[in-house]
């Protein structure tokens, strides 16, 4: 959870923040992700997919309501969601929270989830935090 100060997010503004730009360290831990994963022919994410309502940075965006956006993807190994809120808190603040859920449906996906959660909990308050970085 983050809060900002005069910012006037949207959801959908803050999502952007938040996963459309990632910093170096974590585009690297992505390729290599990616690189790790190619032999299970798993999502990437970076697949030429249709999506009804296009993406934010590799995650498709899945619905929007006010104050919230979800993105994410199913595979055959998990499904997984992020859920972008924007809480007005007055005064100018706002309160964003970034959540993610996982189903795994398999072995592979337990084993895989086991593996990305060290990871995950560094690199998802790293991305929320993205959206104080003013963009060049």
């Amino acid at each position: 959870m983050l809060v900002t100060d005069g910012l006037s997010l949207t959801a959908l503004g803050a999502a952007e923040r938040a996963l459309g730009r990632t910093p170096r360290w974590v585009s690297w831990l992505t390729a290599l992700r990616n690189f790790a994963v190619r032999p299970f022919r798993l999502k990437t994410g970076l697949e030429p997919a249709v999506l009804p309502y296009g993406r934010i940075g590799i995650f498709p965006l899945i619905s929007q309501f006010p104050g919230k956006v979800v993105l994410g993807l199913d595979d055959r190994h998990l499904d997984f969601r992020v859920l972008v809120e924007v809480r007005e808190l007055g005064m100018g603040r706002q309160e964003v929270a970034l959540s993610t859920i996982v189903k795994t449906h398999n072995r592979l996906g337990r084993i895989y989830l086991a593996i990305i959660m060290p990871f995950h909990r560094i690199v998802a308050p790293a991305m929320l935090a993205q959206i104080l970085v003013k963009s060049s």
